[in-house]
């Protein structure tokens, strides 16, 4: 029966796209010829009145910004036209921008530098629109740039120090002078926060512009790593604070500017160091900021609300969970000056609830045995919530509405498939991406009622270009792990013969709450894994124990053993494939990138008699080498659970290494430390395991720029090729 279902749900036409084509995929159209561009709507920002929204416009080498109406696409006006407004004579090339609240004013964002993830050093230019003036913020590049809530100011952190200039008087005050590299930070995050906290800029504006609120981060006693950049005849070192599982954080400290008084307090954070600081909010009150504030075990949070003009603070909300708690953007306060809404899993499935911290009184807003996404923004006006979730099934994603009473729930996308949704400021409208497993990105705008008001982007042209080729089918199908049933998607060859043997080609990622199995378009590198199905190979994806929004169990099962189920999991359904008689049980492989080269590194060695060759790309291979707020948030630290630490780590089980093991690591990669190969590469020397590698000099962890990417996937092409 088992069998019958899959076979059925493998083979069903429902998703099908048109397969009538006969061009094979290259690796050239992937990575270097862009032939399967997805489109967006670039730069699209819906205007406070809710009836209009601007975006870039490019025409040649000319760029403008202009202005339409929301319902009917017509276009308004041009606010910004690169060829007319010029800086001492140049024409700019504007990558971004921002509105000041009164959208009488732009900060035009060029010549972007990133830093790390999150965080990326920019030439910044502000634009008056009425009088068409341009106005260099800063001579040199800086980061976060901000207009205060009056846009009369605009804050910017600049050498590890926080500034803001005053645009009327031309003047710009330092707000902090003691910044200094791998020493303090203001105003900015370190490595590790902005990594792990998904955040980068580390100040806010108060509601009437009087304060700023802002991170100073410590970071003298972090421990340091230096990245060797080879550029040169003799090599650079590039040298950063990352505190790897179990070693020293930034001391952290939330400290308030009054603009007026030209004076710095430091808020009351409590006594102890060794802990988070995952957020600040303020709230509708100017007057008070909330600080979030997590233990180092992150499974103790508590808000606490600082006085803006004492530094006093006391604890409004606290929640703890045996395992850990995730921090989010949720929080929204409300009018009444002492509610807000948030999301938790005190019931064992993400929810929203709304807090009254003078009443202690919790109002459930969503229940069930589903998880919410997230919330996309509170009507204060029509007293809603607006939020996605995956109630109608974990594949999928709808925008929802609900009442601050928990009372008539509404769906407003009522199609299947995922819909990725950004509001419009007066949450009139909202910008709709729409696709499904087989359908390309639809961007719809909506009314509130959940009315498609019109198709700004249907990818027609990327449809018709997939028409071309000979694609194979993907399908989704259920597999059997070691406790249960797994969502997971298959790709089978472009004329699929049930009479033959074909191999298999496994991918996943399985990080804790990721998600790869998805009613959405594209899936993780669809055309690269097309390819390959055109090769001849079957392409699985299964998510298995840890991954997200199946509620909290399953999710939160991997507690202080990363890999451990994860890997049993994945060796389960390539035991079950292999039962299948289209299968050729010999030849089954398995790849991944980052978490998933952890997975695919943990697979061909605990599962050596499953997978015949694996590839890993950037893989963690010892939790002890990685950040400590990542890590510690699912293991704890090395010395409260080394067993949890080295019985999961592929750099410990290299003697049972077997099959053909390509491993791929860039040098320069800040984030999964190129160290994690070297010592992998060590343990398998020592063990005397044969393995292959490939390393790409000075590349990150995406491992891209000029043809990298084509050279990385052409090495991995012809390795599966090779030995599988």
């Amino acid at each position: 029966m088992r069998y019958l279902c899959l076979l059925l749900l493998m083979f069903s036409s429902q998703f099908c796209f048109a397969q009538n084509g006969s061009k094979q995929i290259s690796l050239e159209d992937i990575w270097k010829n862009n032939t399967f561009a997805i489109k967006s709507v670039p730069g699209f920002n819906a205007m406070k009145d809710g009836k209009y929204y601007t975006q870039i416009d490019k025409e040649g080498k000319h760029q403008y910004i202009r202005v339409y109406d929301l319902e009917t696409g017509k276009q308004e006006k041009t606010i910004f036209d690169n060829g007319v407004q010029k800086f001492n004579g140049k024409e700019l090339t504007i990558e971004s921008y921002v509105f000041s609240k009164d959208e009488k004013k732009m900060l035009l964002f060029t010549e972007g530098e990133h830093i790390y993830r999150r965080s990326e050093l920019c030439r910044v230019f502000v634009y008056d629109i009425p009088s068409g003036n341009l106005q260099l913020l800063d001579y040199d590049k800086v980061l976060h740039a901000t207009f205060s809530p009056d846009g009369k100011n605009v804050a910017f952190v600049k050498n590890n120090n926080l500034y803001y200039k005053d645009l009327e008087n031309d003047q710009v005050v330092p707000i902090t002078t003691d910044g200094e590299k791998n020493r303090i930070i203001n105003g900015n995050c370190d490595w590790v926060y902005e990594e792990e906290f998904a955040f980068s800029r580390a100040f806010d504006w108060s509601p009437d512009g009087q304060n700023i609120a802002y991170y100073r981060f410590d970071e003298s006693l972090v421990p340091e790593y230096t990245l060797t950049m080879f550029d040169a005849l003799y090599p650079t070192l590039k040298t950063y604070k990352y505190p790897k599982a179990g070693e020293r954080n930034s001391i952290v400290q939330i400290k308030i500017y009054n603009l007026e008084k030209k004076k710095v307090l430091t808020t009351d954070v409590g006594k102890e160091t060794d802990q988070y600081i995952p957020r600040i909010k303020w709230s509708n009150d100017a007057n008070q900021l909330c600080i979030y504030r997590l233990n180092r075990h992150q499974n103790r949070l508590e808000l606490l609300m600082a006085n803006a003009s004492s530094g006093n603070s006391q604890i409004i909300y606290k929640e703890e969970n045996k395992y850990f708690i995730d921090i989010s953007d949720n929080l929204k306060f409300l009018p009444d000056g002492h509610s807000f809404i948030l999301n938790s899993e005190r019931d064992g499935y993400n929810h929203i609830y709304k807090w009254n911290w003078e009443k202690q009184k919790l109002t459930t807003l969503t229940e069930g045995d589903y998880d919410v996404e997230t919330i996309i923004g509170v009507d204060e006006e029509s007293k809603l919530v607006y939020y996605t979730s995956v109630e109608a099934s974990p594949l999928q994603r709808k925008l929802y509405a609900v009442n601050w009473n928990g009372e008539h729930k509404k769906c407003l996308t009522t199609e299947n498939g995922t819909h990725s949704i950004t509001p419009c400021i007066a949450y009139n409208y909202f910008l709709d991406r729409y696709s499904r497993l087989n359908a390309v990105p639809l961007y719809y705008l909506r009314d509130n009622k959940g009315k498609i008001i019109r198709t700004l982007e249907d990818n027609k042209a990327l449809k018709e270009k997939m028409a071309e080729y000979a694609l194979g089918n993907i399908r989704f199908a259920k597999m059997t792990g070691v406790d249960h049933k797994l969502n997971a998607w298959i790709i089978t060859p472009p004329g699929f013969d049930s009479t033959k043997k074909y191999p298999v080609l496994m991918y996943q990622y399985s990080g804790p709450g990721s998600q790869e199995v998805a009613d959405r378009f594209p899936i993780g590198n669809y055309f690269w894994h097309q390819m390959m199905a055109e090769k001849g190979y079957i392409v699985v994806c299964a998510d298995g124990t840890g991954t997200g929004f199946r509620g909290e169990e399953f999710r939160k099962k991997t507690y202080l053993q990363l890999g451990k189920y994860e890997s049993d999991d994945q060796i389960a359904v390539a035991k079950y494939l292999g039962t299948l008689h289209y299968v050729d049980k010999n030849r089954i492989g398995i790849w991944g990138w980052s978490y998933g080269g952890f997975m695919s590194s943990t697979c061909i060695m605990k599962g050596n008699d499953v997978f015949k060759a694996a590839v890993a790309v950037a893989p963690v291979t010892n939790w002890r080498y990685y950040d400590n707020i990542y890590t510690e948030r699912y293991m704890r630290r090395p010395q409260e659970n080394e067993k949890g630490y080295d019985e999961n780590a592929p750099e410990k089980m290299v003697d049972k290494l077997k099959g053909k093991f390509l491993l791929i690591h860039g040098t320069a990669d800040d984030n999964v430390h190129f160290q994690n190969s070297v010592m992998l590469v060590d343990a398998m020397i020592k063990a005397n395991k044969d393995y292959d590698s490939e390393y790409y000099p000075n590349k990150n962890h995406g491992i891209s720029g000029g043809n990298t990417r084509l050279h990385l996937f052409r090495r991995m092409t012809e390795y599966i090729l090779t030995n599988l």
